[in-house]
């Protein structure tokens, strides 16, 4: 099957399953409890102490959202640097450019299909380099200013990015359910396989934190940063982070190591946190410890979640103009 209608399949299978979700949550209002992680987890040290416990705030809801009007028909995947958003539009296959707080917008380069993540940093220009994984086209890109150069082919439906190194990178490959490093130069390995429909990535000191939509069992792992060069495929974690949770997408970290992800509670997009040190020591985080952040109207899947240094998410509904904004306390 050609895989640009696989991926098609894909995101139609993956609404559908949203719908039942739904079906399922009307039926039965209360908190569904988690299967055991069949996956190894982590003792604590014995000379470990207690991490203390963020006090849980009221999570803000869509009436604490704030609109960023930018000239966007279709935006899927957004970051930030330095003050200004980017977000690549499936519906004209370009890269923007978003002031993030006035939403005024401009080309920054085309021929980009699809990406649901994108990665930037600063080029000797003092303009953003960035990378994104073609999701359409089985791509890693390369965008600069008006140019955009594939790095490396051979994806297998890529979602996430995350830099592992000075020169080379993770990407998720959903349809492949893999998790591959990509030099900058694009030459490609396969180090985790296994995997369950694989979204978001973090890459976090030592750890690598991967979220699987396709398994609410195994929902965020955790993995060694040296599985980024291991000579053979990984085929098992270090172990669960969360669990009991759906269709997790994006994942990102705060400035104080706070791990927020984008999940379903029936056909509604959610945003969560947890403190991932705390959970990778007690072996896991189950639904019931997930901090609620954000419940918003929006219809699942989130894409494009985001945190600023100043602690401001932003965040939008996969291929709807309007992205939101909401300041964390």
């Amino acid at each position: 099957m050609n895989l640009s209608f696989r991926g098609l399949f894909v995101m139609l299978a993956l609404s559908a399953s949203l719908m039942l979700s739904a079906v399922a949550f009307a039926q039965d209002d209360a908190t569904p409890t988690p299967a055991p992680s069949k996956t190894p987890t982590v003792a604590p040290s014995p000379t470990a102490t207690a991490r203390p416990q963020r006090a849980q705030a009221q999570p803000s809801t869509q009436s604490d959202l704030t609109v960023l009007t930018g000239n966007v028909q279709r935006p899927n995947g957004i970051t930030f640097l330095e003050g200004l958003l980017y977000t690549a539009c499936s519906g004209d296959f370009t890269i923007y450019q978003i002031e993030a707080e006035t939403g005024r917008t401009i080309t920054y380069a085309g021929g980009i299909r699809n990406a649901h993540m994108i990665y930037a940093e600063m080029g000797e220009d003092e303009r953003a380099v960035l990378w994104a994984p073609d999701f359409q086209m089985n791509q890693l890109v390369r965008v600069r200013p008006g140019n955009t150069q594939t790095i490396a082919g051979g994806l297998e439906g890529p979602w996430g990015i995350a830099p592992v190194s000075d020169d080379a990178f993770l990407i998720t490959n959903l349809l492949g359910n893999t998790l591959v490093a990509v030099t900058r130069e694009g030459d490609l390995r396969t180090v985790v396989d296994n995997l369950a429909n694989p979204t978001g990535i973090v890459v976090a000191g030592d750890l690598i934190y991967v979220g699987n939509n396709g398994s609410t069992r195994r929902a965020i792992e955790w993995y060694p940063r040296e599985t980024a060069d291991a000579e053979t495929p990984v085929s098992e974690a270090g172990g669960t982070i969360v669990s009991g949770v759906q269709n997790v997408t994006g994942l990102a970290l705060d400035a104080d190591g706070q791990l927020y992800f984008a999940y379903a509670l029936g056909t509604r997009g959610v945003i969560g946190r947890v403190d991932p040190q705390a959970c990778i020591e007690q072996g896991g985080c189950g639904n019931s410890e997930v901090e609620v952040v954000l419940f918003t109207e929006l219809s699942a899947p989130l894409a494009g979640l985001t945190i600023t240094p100043d602690n401001r998410l932003y965040v939008h509904t996969m291929f709807a103009p309007d992205i939101y904004w909401v300041q964390l306390p």
